[in-house]
């Protein structure tokens, strides 16, 4: 008996949904909404025209829940120019290290998987930066402009309360073959880039800053800098063609802070 929430596949590639489908799968959301509406990783809200948006039924059918854009718990929460965290002082209840860096607890199992999987492969894989406190922002922030005058620095360091690193499921990777290249833009040579980029998101993590998306994340390249947002989600932005997490759950980005 085929799956009340399957698509009917058409010649072209496309899926196409019966009435019946589109119900079930609202009704299964629904449900999850419900159910999840008190765990600690918050739930999603439903896309309103206004503020916080998420994926629609038919994006996320078929991942095991549906999580939050804009709760700073949540691992799919979008941080950028335009959002900044939620308190402002937000620290993951749950933090591990790995190698030498704190990250959230939900990413220490693929970190840890996906750093054993480079030593395997002969690839130098270090950790530069994981989590960061408001107060740590603050001062790499402060550093960046003193170095670099505002203009330049913030498009590489994020104001405090704006970077991605206060969620603990941002890492920067480093290289034992060019340790010189750290957060420079000649880490993009490394063995060590191009085995994340063929590799990382086996594991979860996604580039989050490329030359092609840095209009939509505001951010220069940085080949370095990675996101754990899970298998499930980088399946869907892959058949979706997109790169960004703005342009998947169809929230606010670009180079202007709120």
């Amino acid at each position: 008996m085929p799956s009340p929430f399957a698509a009917e596949r058409l010649p072209d590639g496309r899926r196409r949904y019966s009435r019946s489908a589109v119900v079930a799968r609202r009704r299964l959301l629904a449900g999850i909404v419900v159910a999840g509406a008190g765990a600690a990783v918050g739930v999603g809200r439903w896309r309103d025209g206004g503020g916080s948006a998420v994926a629609d039924a038919e994006e996320v059918a078929g991942t095991s829940a549906l999580h939050s854009t804009s709760e700073a718990a949540s691992p799919w929460v979008v941080v950028n120019k335009q959002h900044p965290i939620d308190p402002a002082d937000y620290a993951p209840a749950s933090l591990v290290t790995v190698g030498d860096k704190q990250v959230a607890g939900v990413v220490g199992p693929d970190l840890t998987a996906l750093l054993a999987a480079a030593t395997a492969d002969g690839v130098g894989l270090t950790l530069t930066s994981g989590y960061r406190s408001l107060d740590y922002q603050r001062t790499v922030h402060e550093q960046a402009v003193a170095r670099d005058g505002r203009a330049a620095a913030e498009r590489v360091s994020a104001r405090p309360g704006y970077s991605e690193h206060q969620t603990g499921l941002a890492v920067d990777f480093g290289s034992s073959a060019r340790p010189e290249c750290a957060v420079q833009d000649c880490y993009r040579l490394t063995p060590e880039a191009r085995w994340l980029a063929a590799h990382a998101g086996d594991f979860g993590f996604l580039l989050r800053y490329t030359e092609q998306n840095s209009a939509v994340t505001g951010y220069a390249p940085e080949s370095w800098h990675y996101r754990w947002v899970g298998r499930e989600l980088l399946e869907r932005m892959a058949e979706r063609g997109v790169t960004t997490l703005e342009e998947f759950f169809g929230v606010s980005g670009g180079a202007e802070y709120a």
